[in-house]
């Protein structure tokens, strides 16, 4: 994993924790051309374990894990991630398998990014 990977996914760690009380078990990001896609394992927290056993309460927890991500970033802007691949967040795609607790999140920059998958980035 490059250093550019590593801070990416220790950022992304952090925004998760601070908003759902529990950051992923495991986190991998990729660089391809302009995106930045991450793997996250082991999201949900014992409350929502729980919770998701009905079907309201597994709507909400999807809802929830892919809604507010996403107002998230829309609201506050994303400086530390914007620079550390340097350049500007234009959208976020963001979606869990509830089921399977693993979620992937793709961001979307203004330009290619240089890293390990895409040296030749400007």
């Amino acid at each position: 994993m490059s250093k550019k990977e590593h801070q990416f996914n220790e950022i992304v760690r952090k925004v998760r924790k601070d908003l759902f009380g529990k950051g992923p078990d495991f986190i991998k990001t990729i660089f391809a051309d302009n995106m930045a896609i991450t793997t996250l394992k082991g999201n949900l927290t014992p409350v929502e374990k729980f919770i998701k056993q009905s079907p309201e309460g597994y709507e909400q927890i999807h809802r929830a894990r892919t809604k507010m991500i996403q107002e998230y970033y829309k609201q506050n802007k994303p400086e530390e991630l914007e620079e550390i691949v340097g350049s500007n967040l234009l959208n976020l795609f963001s979606d869990i398998n509830i089921e399977e607790d693993i979620a992937i999140s793709v961001f979307v920059f203004e330009k290619p990014i240089r890293g390990d998958y895409n040296p030749t980035a400007e």
